[in-house]
């Protein structure tokens, strides 16, 4: 017997050794593969010492050694490290990233270096702008307040924004816009910094997005021209800096940020910021920046209203000095009813269409033309939807739910949310993590599975709402959402 067992272990090794060569295969294969996809120089910089793969089941998980290589290679590398799977498992995997603090003792200095080079060479390739604050000037940006459609559901943005231009020290600071994607905001900033730059042509302005800056303060550290960067941001007489949330979860990056806004708001110069949330809904979000931004004017930006759209559509179609029948409009203003991008989209389908086939646009033509831009464009239920439920339903807030909170209630608040989000939305794991607090597209995928595992075997949810602890089974969790939704 005691023989048996004995062979019955070393086989036992054998085929564990024998696992985890393959898998070490793999992974060297993978890195292989990703090398010559790249270049060498590439790889070596940003994969050789700085990360860690690993295959588990579905999954390939990145370890990176902090936040910014991580964004990094995702936004950089992660089609290149999909196809690199792919040729060589045979199969796609799920990418995850994590952060391996131990990675960053890897050749750390001269890592940085070379990753600092690379992004500043990134950079000058760049459409934003990253001139000093006399060659922006130089370079007025694109949109004005004049182009501006303004209607109930953007007026009270549209006169802040005015007023930050028409007062010379502004009676709120800083004006906090937001609302969902493609109403605007982005619209509005520039267009502040356009009017600036007509009315004060002396005045020193900035207009950048929140990536921007932490991409110029990571390449001014690894430089050593923080003092310069310093300078260049803190001695302006308006900062306009677009989606501020990406610096959530960024605690370093939000401290400095904090000090460049004390200095510009002490000497009485002005900032505008946009996001997509509310600032106490931005997930992971420090205190100290959340009271300085609710200290201002904090305006949102609805979606437009019908007049406005059809407003929007025949403003959009002169641009492109084209004249569109006002049947044609109001079906498109009727039927595309979530934001700006997706009217001009239309427009511009149907616009390109006509000229093709050498036909005059006709609402048969349109009909035809945008009815499956129609239906994936505007879903029945929106986000807002699906997060005044669930957090109605759970006795939270929709704040409890973009922030870091893990407690039970929040945490399946969270996870339903997300789970309906990627029901009924056509919208990927990142842009729903986005949108509830920036959090990661693993942290959706999880939730989602989570909550397909409930189901399933509609097991029971336990949670503590306001009048006591609650227990109910998954299934009927979800069809009284479903109900509220609808």
């Amino acid at each position: 017997m005691f023989f048996g067992k004995v062979k019955d272990t070393a086989e036992e090794e054998r085929s564990l050794m024998t696992a985890q060569t393959i898998i070490t295969d793999e992974i060297s294969a993978i890195n292989q593969t990703l090398a010559d996809r790249i270049g060498q120089q590439k790889f070596r910089i940003w994969f050789k010492n700085s990360t860690r793969l690993t295959v588990s089941d579905d999954y390939l998980k990145v370890g990176v050694p902090n936040p910014f290589v991580g964004n990094w290679i995702e936004n950089h590398f992660l089609a290149d490290i999909t196809a690199a799977v792919t040729a060589v498992t045979g199969s796609a995997k799920k990418i995850t990233f994590n952060i391996e603090p131990e990675l960053s003792g890897n050749q750390r200095s001269n890592l940085l270096d070379c990753q600092a080079q690379l992004v500043q060479q990134a950079q000058n390739k760049s459409v934003r702008s990253r001139f000093t604050a006399e060659q922006q000037q130089s370079r007025p940006v694109k949109m004005t307040l004049d182009t501006f459609v303004v209607g109930p559901s953007n007026q009270l943005a549209y006169n802040a924004a005015m007023g930050m231009i028409s007062d010379e020290v502004s009676p709120f600071n800083p004006l906090f816009i937001h609302g969902g994607y493609g109403l605007g905001k982005t619209h509005l900033l520039q267009g502040i910094c356009r009017m600036m730059c007509d009315v004060r042509p002396e005045a020193r302005w900035l207009y950048v997005s929140a990536e921007d800056f932490t991409n110029q303060f990571v390449l001014a550290l690894k430089t050593k021209k923080l003092e310069a960067f310093r300078r260049r941001y803190r001695q302006t007489d308006l900062l306009a800096i677009d989606d501020i949330h990406f610096l959530a979860s960024k605690p370093s990056m939000q401290e400095e940020f904090l000090h460049t806004f004390n200095t510009i708001n002490l000497a009485g110069k002005k900032v505008v910021l946009a996001s997509d949330a509310h600032p106490k809904m931005i997930g992971q979000l420090c205190e100290s920046l959340i009271s300085r931004f609710v200290s201002g004017m904090v305006v949102k930006i609805e979606p437009p209203d019908f007049k406005t759209r059809c407003r929007i559509c025949c403003r959009w179609a002169q641009s492109i000095n084209h004249q569109i029948d006002e049947k044609v409009v109001m079906y498109i203003a009727e039927n595309i009813r979530s934001n700006v991008r997706e009217l001009e989209g239309a427009i511009l389908k149907l616009v390109a269409y006509a000229s093709l086939c050498n036909e005059k646009i006709s609402l048969a033509m349109a009909k035809q033309v945008l009815a499956e831009h129609i239906s994936r464009t505007d879903p029945i239920v929106h986000i807002s939807d699906i997060e005044s439920a669930v957090t109605t339903f759970f006795g939270i807030t929709p704040a409890d739910v973009h922030s870091s909170k893990k407690d039970r209630t929040v945490s399946l608040a969270r996870s339903f949310s997300m789970y309906l989000a990627r029901k009924y939305i056509q919208m990927s794991f990142p842009e729903i993590g986005r949108l509830m607090g920036n959090k990661n597209h693993a942290t959706v995928i999880l939730a989602c599975r989570r909550i397909d595992g409930m189901l399933k075997s509609n097991s029971n949810a336990n949670w503590l709402s306001p009048n006591g602890n609650k227990v109910v089974a998954s299934r009927e969790i979800l069809a009284q959402l479903e109900q509220t939704i609808a």
